[in-house]
Parts: C-alpha cells; structure tokens; sequence
C-alpha cells in the first residue's frame, strides 16, 4: 500500500510521521506525477486558501480531482475537509468539490478559540477520540449518500465519509491515537 500525503502546506509531516508509525510507504505529493503510484491520498489541515491556490498553480486540482471521481481514497483533515467539499458556504476558495457537504470555515472562531475534546466515533470503537481543533471548519449540509461519523454533544457535525472519501473537522494527526487513521487504511485496503 502506498499513501501520498499533500505536501504542499500544513501539517503534512505529522500524517507522515504517523504513516511511517504504521509502517505504511509514503510519498510527499508536490508535483501531479507524484499522484500516478498512490493507492490512497491525505489531504492535511492547514490554510485552505494557501493549499487550494497551490494546488492550481502545480497543476493538482484537476488531478486529484479526476483521481477522487475515479475512486482513489481521500481522507481531507481539517482545511482537506474544507477542499473535498462541493460548497464552502463562506469562502470563495476553490475546493477540489467531491464530495456532497457544505463547509463553514473557522466555525469556532480564531486560532485562540481552538480546543480538545472526546469525541464518540462508533466506527473506531467504544473508546473516545481525542479530537483536537484548530480554527476548524463545521459539516452544516450533507447528501444523503453522506454519512456524518462524529458530533460534537451540541450535535455539531465533525466527521463524515462517502464513499472512499472520509473527512475530519479535527486533526487526527496531532494526537497519539491512530484509530482514524487506520480506518483509513482500511478504506484504501476495501475492509471498510
């Protein structure tokens, strides 16, 4: 299994440390060739606005675009969740647009608002996740082919998948646990 791990901007070394944990072959993604041999992609928390126009200008979007509707496993981790969405209710950012959510940005206010909280994830078992956020966005629509895999105790929704595409609000790559990730790997090995 080979994983790429957009390295563009954000917190691309933490998903690739974690990988490496899991003994799984990563490749920093930079350049659209470096797509080709990928079996599954993260796309990393970070600024949505910086990763989206890189992305134009490396020639990415299309790419991993095409890759997505094709089939290729996407986990997008707070402004990845932001890009995978078809709509950013406030931003004029261009999303990769994928998957059938609409975003709100910064929903819990500025980089001093952040916080950690448990979170309940039935799919990674009975144990709560440590959810940590940082100036992070909120689900507010979902298509029905959408799941919503975590809530905040206000109901506020933080995670969802559809398909081979799973998303977080939270960044999973900032704690110990590697329960979500391994969900999925097990996406991209089609045990999920």
């Amino acid at each position: 299994m080979r994983i790429g791990v957009l390295a563009s901007q954000g917190a691309f070394a933490e998903h690739i440390a974690i990988l490496h944990r899991l003994e799984v072959d990563t490749v920093p993604v930079r350049l659209p060739h470096q797509l080709a041999p990928l079996d599954g992609l993260i796309i990393p928390g970070g600024e949505s606005t910086s990763i989206s126009r890189l992305m134009l200008s490396y020639d990415l979007m299309n790419e991993i675009r095409n890759l997505a509707k094709n089939g290729l496993p996407i986990l997008g981790t707070c402004a990845g969740m932001i890009l995978l969405a078809k709509e950013i209710s406030d931003s004029d950012v261009e999303p990769i647009g994928v998957m059938d959510i609409t975003i709100r940005r910064n929903a819990f206010g500025r980089q001093k608002d952040s916080f950690e909280t448990d979170l309940s994830i039935p799919v990674l078992g009975e144990k709560p996740f440590p959810g940590v956020f940082i100036r992070a966005p909120v689900v507010e629509q979902t298509d029905s082919e959408v799941e919503i895999l975590a809530r905040l105790a206000d109901g506020t929704s933080v995670a969802a998948r559809q398909g081979k595409l799973l998303a977080s609000a939270f960044h999973p790559e900032l704690t110990n646990d590697l329960r979500f990730h391994c969900y999925f790997l097990d996406i991209v090995a089609g045990d999920q």
